[in-house]
């Protein structure tokens, strides 16, 4: 997994730890959640608005999401805001974002 020269092999803690957390991002919803926070924390009124789900999904969802540190949660008054806690996982997700214009190209039939 390394592809520097003088990187270390990552651990079998450091796999695992990887491992769970392209889980976490591998659920469409979870992506959907992560759009909706990703410039401002939101309420999570405003999220179920953003993403079109039920109140009882996205909850789900930003519980695991919470627990895995992804987002962090902060309560104000009555409102509880989610907002993101990894500043990584949204740069991950711009990085792979940018080369679906490449997969879509390279997947696509080719004419004839």
């Amino acid at each position: 997994m390394s592809t520097r020269k003088n990187q270390r092999p990552l651990s079998v803690e450091e796999l695992e730890f990887l491992a769970d957390r392209f889980k976490m991002l591998g659920e469409p919803m979870r992506l959907k959640i992560l759009q909706a926070v990703c410039h401002e924390p939101r309420t999570v009124t405003d999220i179920v608005t953003a993403t079109g789900s039920t109140q009882a999904n996205v909850s789900k969802h930003l519980a695991l999401l919470a627990t895995a540190g992804i987002l962090e949660r902060r309560k104000d008054g009555q409102c509880v805001y989610y907002g993101t806690k990894d500043p990584m996982v949204m740069e991950l997700c711009e990085l792979v974002r940018s080369q679906i214009p490449n997969h879509r190209r390279d997947t696509e039939p080719r004419k004839k």
